[in-house]
Protein backbone atom coordinates (compact mmCIF):
# COMPACT_ATOMS: atom_id res chain seq x y z
CA UNK A 1 0.00 0.00 0.00
CA UNK A 2 2.72 2.74 0.97
CA UNK A 3 4.12 1.77 -2.47
CA UNK A 4 1.12 2.76 -4.12
CA UNK A 5 1.10 6.39 -1.86
CA UNK A 6 4.47 6.90 -3.40
CA UNK A 7 3.92 6.04 -6.69
CA UNK A 8 0.63 8.55 -6.70
CA UNK A 9 2.54 10.87 -5.30
CA UNK A 10 5.10 11.20 -7.91
CA UNK A 11 2.02 11.31 -10.51
CA UNK A 12 0.75 14.30 -8.74
CA UNK A 13 4.78 15.93 -9.00
CA UNK A 14 5.08 14.51 -12.46
CA UNK A 15 1.98 16.79 -13.35
CA UNK A 16 3.13 19.81 -11.24
CA UNK A 17 6.54 20.01 -12.97
CA UNK A 18 4.91 19.25 -16.50
CA UNK A 19 2.63 22.46 -15.45
CA UNK A 20 5.62 24.75 -14.33
CA UNK A 21 7.78 24.21 -17.12
CA UNK A 22 4.58 24.98 -19.73
CA UNK A 23 4.61 28.12 -17.88
CA UNK A 24 8.66 28.82 -17.57
CA UNK A 25 8.97 28.28 -21.01
CA UNK A 26 11.77 25.13 -20.38
CA UNK A 27 11.41 21.65 -21.65
CA UNK A 28 9.49 19.37 -19.72
CA UNK A 29 12.38 16.49 -19.66
CA UNK A 30 14.56 18.99 -17.89
CA UNK A 31 12.91 19.80 -15.15
CA UNK A 32 11.66 16.33 -14.53
CA UNK A 33 15.20 15.06 -14.61
CA UNK A 34 15.58 18.13 -11.67
CA UNK A 35 12.68 17.24 -10.33
CA UNK A 36 13.71 13.60 -10.11
CA UNK A 37 17.49 14.59 -8.37
CA UNK A 38 15.98 16.76 -5.91
CA UNK A 39 13.49 14.10 -4.64
CA UNK A 40 16.07 11.14 -4.67
CA UNK A 41 18.38 13.54 -2.17
CA UNK A 42 15.13 14.34 0.23
CA UNK A 43 16.59 12.35 3.40
CA UNK A 44 14.56 9.83 5.14
CA UNK A 45 12.01 9.18 2.38
CA UNK A 46 11.05 5.70 2.34
CA UNK A 47 12.86 3.87 -0.52
CA UNK A 48 11.03 1.89 -3.43
CA UNK A 49 12.16 -1.20 -5.22
CA UNK A 50 10.86 -2.22 -8.40
CA UNK A 51 11.54 -5.66 -10.28
CA UNK A 52 12.68 -4.19 -13.56
CA UNK A 53 10.54 -6.80 -15.63
CA UNK A 54 7.54 -5.83 -14.47
CA UNK A 55 8.88 -2.03 -14.91
CA UNK A 56 9.34 -2.94 -18.42
CA UNK A 57 6.12 -4.93 -18.64
CA UNK A 58 3.77 -2.08 -17.36
CA UNK A 59 5.27 1.43 -18.51
CA UNK A 60 7.85 0.42 -21.64
CA UNK A 61 4.62 -0.87 -24.30
CA UNK A 62 2.50 1.86 -23.55
CA UNK A 63 4.92 4.75 -23.75
CA UNK A 64 6.48 3.34 -27.11
CA UNK A 65 2.45 2.71 -28.61
CA UNK A 66 1.39 6.51 -27.63
CA UNK A 67 4.89 7.47 -29.23
CA UNK A 68 4.22 5.54 -32.49
CA UNK A 69 1.14 6.83 -32.77
CA UNK A 70 1.79 10.35 -32.74
CA UNK A 71 4.90 9.77 -35.07
CA UNK A 72 3.65 10.87 -38.81
CA UNK A 73 3.78 7.55 -40.95
CA UNK A 74 4.73 9.25 -43.95
CA UNK A 75 7.20 11.62 -42.66
CA UNK A 76 8.93 8.02 -40.95
CA UNK A 77 8.81 6.13 -44.71
CA UNK A 78 10.56 9.46 -45.91
CA UNK A 79 12.88 9.33 -43.53
CA UNK A 80 13.62 5.42 -43.60
CA UNK A 81 17.63 5.58 -44.23
CA UNK A 82 18.89 8.02 -41.68
CA UNK A 83 16.68 6.59 -39.24
CA UNK A 84 17.71 2.77 -39.86
CA UNK A 85 21.45 4.06 -39.96
CA UNK A 86 20.75 5.48 -36.30
CA UNK A 87 18.97 2.77 -34.88
CA UNK A 88 20.83 -0.20 -35.98
CA UNK A 89 23.87 1.09 -37.42
CA UNK A 90 25.08 3.87 -35.03
CA UNK A 91 23.94 1.37 -31.98
CA UNK A 92 25.86 -1.57 -33.51
CA UNK A 93 29.11 0.69 -34.18
CA UNK A 94 28.90 2.07 -30.81
CA UNK A 95 28.27 -1.02 -29.14
CA UNK A 96 31.68 -2.44 -30.78
CA UNK A 97 33.63 0.75 -30.04
CA UNK A 98 32.80 0.13 -26.36
CA UNK A 99 33.40 -3.50 -26.19
CA UNK A 100 36.66 -3.52 -27.92
CA UNK A 101 37.78 -0.61 -25.50
CA UNK A 102 36.16 -2.81 -22.31
CA UNK A 103 38.36 -5.47 -23.53
CA UNK A 104 41.30 -3.83 -24.26
CA UNK A 105 41.59 -1.86 -21.18
CA UNK A 106 39.47 -3.37 -18.19
CA UNK A 107 41.35 -6.43 -17.08
CA UNK A 108 39.79 -9.72 -17.30
CA UNK A 109 36.16 -7.80 -19.37
CA UNK A 110 35.44 -10.69 -21.86
CA UNK A 111 33.87 -9.82 -25.75
CA UNK A 112 30.60 -10.97 -24.45
CA UNK A 113 30.79 -8.66 -21.15
CA UNK A 114 32.34 -6.03 -23.47
CA UNK A 115 29.11 -6.11 -25.94
CA UNK A 116 26.83 -6.31 -22.77
CA UNK A 117 28.32 -2.99 -21.36
CA UNK A 118 27.98 -1.78 -25.58
CA UNK A 119 24.44 -2.69 -25.87
CA UNK A 120 23.60 -0.44 -22.03
CA UNK A 121 24.57 2.43 -23.33
CA UNK A 122 24.18 2.51 -26.81
CA UNK A 123 21.03 3.59 -27.53
CA UNK A 124 19.96 7.37 -26.97
CA UNK A 125 16.60 8.18 -25.58
CA UNK A 126 15.14 11.24 -27.66
CA UNK A 127 12.63 12.66 -25.53
CA UNK A 128 14.75 15.61 -24.20
CA UNK A 129 16.09 16.28 -27.40
CA UNK A 130 13.23 16.10 -29.60
CA UNK A 131 11.44 18.36 -27.03
CA UNK A 132 14.04 20.93 -27.18
CA UNK A 133 14.11 20.68 -30.84
CA UNK A 134 10.57 21.36 -31.16
CA UNK A 135 11.19 24.52 -29.39
CA UNK A 136 13.93 25.41 -31.76
CA UNK A 137 12.25 25.10 -34.14
CA UNK A 138 14.20 22.75 -36.26
CA UNK A 139 13.11 21.16 -39.59
CA UNK A 140 10.65 18.67 -39.16
CA UNK A 141 12.50 16.16 -40.96
CA UNK A 142 15.27 16.36 -38.52
CA UNK A 143 12.99 15.62 -35.57
CA UNK A 144 11.07 12.79 -37.16
CA UNK A 145 14.86 11.05 -37.46
CA UNK A 146 15.29 11.83 -34.02
CA UNK A 147 11.78 10.13 -32.98
CA UNK A 148 11.97 7.42 -35.43
CA UNK A 149 15.91 6.20 -33.83
CA UNK A 150 14.52 7.30 -30.24
CA UNK A 151 11.40 4.28 -31.34
CA UNK A 152 14.03 1.38 -33.18
CA UNK A 153 17.36 1.94 -31.74
CA UNK A 154 15.65 0.24 -28.15
CA UNK A 155 14.85 -2.81 -29.78
CA UNK A 156 18.63 -3.45 -31.73
CA UNK A 157 20.11 -2.73 -27.97
CA UNK A 158 17.70 -4.64 -26.16
CA UNK A 159 18.22 -7.51 -28.21
CA UNK A 160 21.73 -7.31 -28.72
CA UNK A 161 21.84 -6.84 -24.67
CA UNK A 162 19.59 -9.90 -23.85
CA UNK A 163 22.29 -12.36 -26.23
CA UNK A 164 25.22 -10.60 -25.04
CA UNK A 165 24.34 -11.85 -21.54
CA UNK A 166 23.06 -15.19 -22.55
CA UNK A 167 26.85 -15.34 -23.98
CA UNK A 168 28.15 -14.33 -20.77
CA UNK A 169 26.08 -16.89 -18.73
CA UNK A 170 26.80 -19.94 -21.22
CA UNK A 171 30.73 -18.52 -22.05
CA UNK A 172 30.43 -19.12 -25.90
CA UNK A 173 30.47 -15.62 -28.06
CA UNK A 174 30.15 -15.93 -31.60
CA UNK A 175 29.61 -12.66 -33.56
CA UNK A 176 27.97 -14.73 -36.65
CA UNK A 177 25.22 -16.12 -34.27
CA UNK A 178 24.89 -12.74 -32.72
CA UNK A 179 24.09 -11.25 -36.40
CA UNK A 180 21.34 -14.56 -37.11
CA UNK A 181 19.96 -13.88 -33.72
CA UNK A 182 19.13 -10.44 -34.09
CA UNK A 183 17.29 -10.75 -37.67
CA UNK A 184 15.41 -13.75 -36.36
CA UNK A 185 14.27 -12.08 -33.50
CA UNK A 186 13.59 -8.55 -35.88
CA UNK A 187 11.16 -10.55 -37.98
CA UNK A 188 9.45 -12.42 -35.22
CA UNK A 189 9.16 -9.35 -33.47
CA UNK A 190 7.50 -7.36 -37.19
CA UNK A 191 5.39 -10.46 -38.08
CA UNK A 192 3.93 -10.35 -34.82
CA UNK A 193 3.65 -6.16 -34.91
CA UNK A 194 2.05 -6.52 -37.91
CA UNK A 195 -0.49 -9.23 -36.87
CA UNK A 196 -1.54 -7.63 -34.06
CA UNK A 197 -1.88 -4.16 -35.64
CA UNK A 198 -4.36 -5.85 -38.33
CA UNK A 199 -6.51 -7.83 -35.60
CA UNK A 200 -7.15 -4.56 -33.67
CA UNK A 201 -8.14 -2.24 -36.63
CA UNK A 202 -10.17 -4.83 -37.79
CA UNK A 203 -11.89 -5.37 -33.98
CA UNK A 204 -11.50 -1.57 -33.98
CA UNK A 205 -13.45 -1.30 -37.26
CA UNK A 206 -16.40 -3.13 -35.69
CA UNK A 207 -16.63 -1.38 -32.48
CA UNK A 208 -19.03 2.05 -31.79
CA UNK A 209 -18.32 2.40 -28.30
CA UNK A 210 -15.47 4.69 -26.77
CA UNK A 211 -14.86 3.04 -23.60
CA UNK A 212 -14.39 -0.16 -25.34
CA UNK A 213 -12.12 1.31 -28.01
CA UNK A 214 -10.04 3.01 -25.29
CA UNK A 215 -10.14 -0.68 -23.94
CA UNK A 216 -8.58 -2.35 -27.01
CA UNK A 217 -6.54 0.26 -27.56
CA UNK A 218 -5.08 0.06 -24.47
CA UNK A 219 -4.50 -3.54 -24.42
CA UNK A 220 -2.72 -3.30 -27.95
CA UNK A 221 0.74 -2.64 -27.42
CA UNK A 222 0.78 -4.99 -24.51
CA UNK A 223 -1.05 -7.92 -27.14
CA UNK A 224 2.09 -7.09 -29.16
CA UNK A 225 4.87 -6.88 -26.66
CA UNK A 226 3.79 -10.01 -24.34
CA UNK A 227 3.82 -12.95 -27.45
CA UNK A 228 7.24 -11.34 -28.72
CA UNK A 229 9.17 -11.92 -25.70
CA UNK A 230 7.74 -14.86 -25.33
CA UNK A 231 9.15 -16.17 -28.14
CA UNK A 232 12.52 -14.26 -27.80
CA UNK A 233 11.81 -11.70 -30.51
CA UNK A 234 12.16 -7.74 -29.60
CA UNK A 235 8.66 -6.66 -27.71
CA UNK A 236 9.68 -3.39 -28.32
CA UNK A 237 9.72 -3.94 -32.12
CA UNK A 238 6.86 -5.37 -32.06
CA UNK A 239 5.12 -2.55 -30.40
Amino acid sequence: MENIEITFGLFVVIVAVATLAGRVNLPYPILLVLSGLAIGLVPGLPAVTLQPDLVLLLFLPPLLYASATRLPARELRASWRPVSLLAIGLVGVTMTVVAVAAHWFVPGASWAVGFALGAIVSPPDPVAATAIANRLGLPRRIVTILEGEGLFNDATALVAYRIAVAAVVTGSFSVASVGVKLLLAATGAVAIGLLVGWLAKLVLDQLGAPPVENTVQLLVPFAAYVPAEQIGASGVLAV
